[in-house]
């Protein structure tokens, strides 16, 4: 078909216009692919990356924990021990029993557990029930663990605390402690369960799944107290993560 001439005398293609549509249509359409593309690729990366840190920030946590100690002679103006194990206020007795301190918190004890069934299993501890040792019993979690401790040694007017709890529950007992009493000298006496296998836990599925739960709860804790997340707000963070470790308590 011939071209028609326009109003300036021009000769006029209609099939001109309709190509440089396309040609500009699929410039945009090549475009849009190549910013998806790239944003794949940098979602990929960051993913990557992400992935790494946490591998990475769980070795270093799960080898951290394999290497804790007890120290040979700790002392301090108290003691609190978080529930959760017999090794746990076994261990606490023991420092109590020993003189390291002068008074012994037992954080988070069930509702059903009466101070003399407790007394009952610690008969070779002589009068300590009676003269030196507290009972906390509305502790429901780490969180509850921290709050009643900071009422308690606010109480007493306790400087310094020894805190005994498992080897491995320890960095976000720590964490939450001192989130708590920030003006406390706050010394962990971490207590290792020999049947877990800390030291070679890379070898025992029990322990890495352990040891996996803890640090996701240890990563929570520590995103929630940096970013001051008021207590309301933090019991119902608290609470979906206890739930995935619940069996472990």
């Amino acid at each position: 078909m011939d071209s028609m001439p326009d109003a300036s005398g021009k000769a006029y293609d209609p099939v001109a216009p309709q190509t440089d549509e396309k040609n500009k249509t699929s410039r945009t359409g090549a475009g849009q692919r190549s910013l998806a593309g790239t944003a794949r690729r940098v979602l990929i990366l960051l993913l990557i990356v992400s992935l790494a840190f946490l591998v990475g920030g769980f070795l270093r946590f799960a080898t951290s924990i394999a290497t804790l100690n007890t120290p040979p002679d700790i002392r301090a103006d108290a003691i609190v021990v978080l529930t959760g194990g017999a090794d746990r206020i076994k261990g606490a007795l023991d420092l109590l029993a020993q003189g390291r301190a002068k008074r012994l918190l037992i954080s988070g004890v069930h509702p059903r557990t009466s101070r003399e069934a407790i007394a009952a299993h610690a008969k070779s501890y002589g009068n300590l029930f009676s003269c030196c040792i507290d009972l906390d019993y509305k502790a429901e979690d780490t969180i509850g663990n921290a709050k009643q401790t900071r009422k308690w040694v606010a109480r007493h007017d306790f400087k310094s605390l020894i805190v005994v709890t498992s080897a491995y529950h320890m960095p976000r007992s720590m964490a939450e402690l001192r989130n708590a009493l920030p003006n406390v000298d706050l010394r962990p006496y971490p207590v290792v369960r020999s049947d877990l296998n800390l030291d070679r836990w890379y070898m025992n599925w029990d322990a890495t799944r352990l040891l996996m739960r803890e640090y996701m709860k240890y990563i929570a804790a520590r995103l929630r107290l940096s970013m001051n997340i008021p207590p309301q707000a933090q019991r119902v963070v608290a609470t979906l993560v206890n739930f995935v470790e619940r069996p472990f308590g």
